[in-house]
């Protein structure tokens, strides 16, 4: 794997983004789903007692026991955590320096506080999702303030938990489809029958409907093989399975989010696919140059190997999803036929082959990360850094070790022996930390619903038991002409548990019961969630005196023989009461209160008066008056135009920066240019003063052999005068 900064950072914007939305989202539905006139109060779960304050967090792990404290009742309590936890990921959103590791403890504690009272309206498996994830941002953010280490050896460890937490997810999804036996998986039917029975489905979930069926077989087959068998490329150290992998995950969400309203779920599917990625492919994206090296003959024969061998991966991978899924075209009526070609006991047995060994193939993997990161630490310079770097690495690596260890506890639930097999230590370490959702299990889209038709709920009010009029929410399916809507990333919880309703009898909603209770009294908190502007509800004036429900089935409607498109979106048949006429004081209402334990025992606590509940009005009054989606994006947007401005800003100083460096260096340049040609000038001159020099010395030696050598014939002159004048003095004596 190579450098990871570029996605790390990506991952960390992206969970800020989606822990804004999820915060936001239940913010504006906590009155009428946990006030103390809401469906299901939150007071009731938190019983205050004698019990000291780290008792009371050991039975239930939440910050909601210091709201006495405050002065805020139970309800106000959730909306100030809702509302600091909105705030606090929107400003992470925004400002870079605020993506610290803190930063996400802090958010995580919020959520968790929020989820440990939250009941059945947020015991969704993409809110056991967010919490993990939360928890693993928190050993891979950094340390920011009040100093930031720019390098960090240990994130490829900490990070690498993310990918192996995307394979649980993605891997278990595929097995648990067919380990069900729901037929409509095995027959490969199940997309023929998913885009109008999914809980809240988008408008163009009508026209994938309305595919071909050999095209939703073939798209179950392509299901099957993203999610079961694409996975085990996640480990590959080929970095091109890695980024095919990638792609197919994310082309599998966008698809999801196309057609159906799956809240934060798929987004934050997205985000976790970012472990795949390394900052070569981002710089990609980006178009930013990266540098290139010269390779060797070895490096050119070992990525021949691997293009080899990833050639024959993704044959092997189309060979088996024509011998697996029987996939055969048919060129006469252009379609490809497909069905599955083993069986149940076939695919247990493939099962219990790869459960273990994939377990092992996430130890190697893991292994490879921290044994790379030692040698980084081993390679740092100096005594001092090289000690606190390994420090670092060793708690995160022991932590990341110990989050994959536990891992394991839920992920070989979906194989007996393997799970069976596990060490007790491992257990008894899941049993602890349990309560704190630091690791689940995963299996979405288990079973096929609504197979003959779409179950669907529809509430009635009268005032006179003679005329009665529907109930419509502004979200689920209910008025046969209502377009599908389009509300991600907000969840309605309420709509998402009607359509749970909707599956079985209304004992197995208690809370069913205390939501016509709440209708019958006509408390404004309720009828916001079934109504945002409140003209739109046929009974704003005045409660309805009786209240009944019925289940009907809900199909899409087809096209018009010509092709053009039918008036209505859908069409229903009556099947059933759902719940008998009720009204209050009613005695079989009474009954289902006292019964799932929905009756109020004890009046609720009086809000203060203080400045800090009148504040909590102050904002929960306007931030309600817009739909809820609305104000996602709103906020989503600000921030994310924030970011932008921050990151053009950077940009512009950056690149301000490098033109006064390149100007400094040209200047430093020119000065060296000329001051070379100064030198090189003086040379010159030296040397001609040298060679004038030696010219001269040359004349001065001339000169003096010249002058010695006309001494010389002096000398040899006035010896040849002093021998004629001896000569002749001998001359004159002889003549005498």
């Amino acid at each position: 794997m190579g450098e990871i900064r570029l996605p790390s950072h990506m991952f960390l914007w992206c969970l800020s983004a989606i822990y804004m939305f999820a915060f936001a989202s239940l913010y504006v539905q906590i009155p009428g789903l946990y006030g103390n006139d809401g469906v299901l109060p939150a007071r009731w779960q938190l019983r205050v007692s004698g019990k000291s304050v780290v008792e009371q967090l050991k039975d239930s792990p939440t910050l909601l026991w210091f709201g006495p404290r405050l002065g805020l009742d139970m309800q106000q309590c959730m909306e100030l955590l809702s509302l600091t936890g909105a705030l606090l990921s929107l400003m992470t959103l925004a400002l870079p320096v605020l993506r610290d590791c803190r930063v996400f403890l802090l958010l995580w504690i919020l959520y968790l506080s929020l989820y440990q009272v939250g009941q059945v309206f947020l015991y969704f498996q993409w809110d056991n999702l967010l919490l993990e994830t939360g928890f693993l941002a928190i050993l891979i953010a950094p340390m920011k303030m009040p100093w930031s280490s720019k390098v960090r050896l240990h994130d490829n460890v900490t990070f690498w938990l993310t990918r192996w937490l995307l394979f649980r997810l993605m891997f278990v999804s595929g097995v648990v489809k067919l380990t069900s036996r729901c037929p409509t998986w095995w027959g490969l039917t199940a997309l023929t029958y998913h885009y109008e029975t999914q809980c809240i489905p988008t408008p163009l979930a009508w026209f994938a409907h309305q595919l071909p069926v050999w095209f939703q077989k073939l798209s179950v087959v392509g299901t099957f093989v993203i999610e079961i068998a694409v996975p085990f490329m996640f480990f590959s150290p080929i970095r091109r399975h890695r980024l095919f992998s990638f792609y197919m995950q994310v082309l599998l969400q966008v698809f999801i989010i196309l057609s159906g309203n799956y809240n934060f779920f798929n987004i934050l599917t997205i985000t976790l696919c970012m472990s795949l990625l390394d900052d070569r492919h981002v710089n990609f994206w980006l178009r930013r140059s990266t540098p290139k090296t010269e390779s060797t003959v070895l490096q050119t024969l070992f990525s021949w190997l691997a293009v080899m061998l990833e050639i024959g991966t993704y044959a092997l991978l189309g060979y088996w999803s024509i011998k697996y899924f029987d996939l055969q075209v048919d060129w006469e009526n252009k379609s490809v036929s497909s069905k599955t070609a083993f069986t149940y006991f076939e695919f247990n047995g493939f099962l219990k082959t790869v459960t273990v060994p994939s377990i092992w193939i996430g130890v190697l993997s893991l292994t490879w990360e921290i044994i790379s990161a030692m040698f980084k630490c081993a390679c740092v310079r100096g005594v001092l850094w090289r000690l606190w770097n390994t420090i670092q690495w060793a708690v995160m690596t022991a932590a990341t070790v110990s989050m994959f260890a536990i891992s394991l506890v839920p992920y070989t639930y979906i194989e007996y022996d393997a799970h069976s097999n596990l060490w007790p230590g491992i257990r008894t370490a899941f049993e602890v930390t349990d309560r704190y959702q630091l690791v689940n299990s995963y299996g979405l889209f288990r079973r096929m619903t609504g197979v003959g038709g779409r179950p669907e709920v529809v509430i009635e009010g009268s005032m006179d038991r003679n005329t009665w009029t529907e109930i419509e929410f502004m979200y689920k399916p209910g008025n046969m002409s209502a377009a599908p809507p389009v509300v991600a990333p907000h969840q309605p919880r309420l709509d998402w548990q009607m359509w749970f309703a909707a599956l079985g009898p209304h004992t197995q909603s208690p809370w069913f019961s205390s939501l016509l209770h709440r209708l019958l009294q006509g408390k404004r908190d309720v009828i916001r969630l079934i109504q945002t502007d409140e003209s739109q509800y046929p009974f704003s004036k005045q409660p309805p005196a009786y209240l009944r429900a019925h289940r009907y089935k809900y199909w899409f409607s087809e096209p018009k023989e010509d092709g053009s498109y039918p008036p209505r979106w859908w069409r229903r048949v009556y099947v059933e009461e759902f719940y008998p006429m009720v009204h209050l004081s009613d005695s079989y209402l009474e009954q289902m209160l006292v019964q799932h334990g929905l009756k109020d025992k004890a009046p609720p606590r009086r809000s203060s008066n203080a400045w800090l509940p009148q504040l909590l009005r102050l904002v929960g009054q306007h931030a309600r008056e817009m739909p809820t989606p609305l104000l996602l994006w709103t906020l989503f947007s600000s921030a994310a135009t924030v970011c932008l401005l921050n990151s053009l800003r950077s940009r512009a100083h950056h690149h301000q920066h490098e033109s006064l460096q390149n100007k400094h260096a040209n200047k430093q340049t020119a000065g060296w240019t000329r001051s070379n040609v100064a030198e090189e000038d003086v040379k010159k001159l030296e040397e001609e003063e040298d060679v004038k020099d030696d010219a001269e010395e040359d004349g001065k030696e001339q000169e003096e052999v010249a002058t010695s050598e006309e001494e010389r014939e002096g000398e040899i002159e006035e010896e040849v005068n002093t021998e004629e004048t001896d000569v002749d003095s001998l001359k004159k004596r002889k003549q005498f």
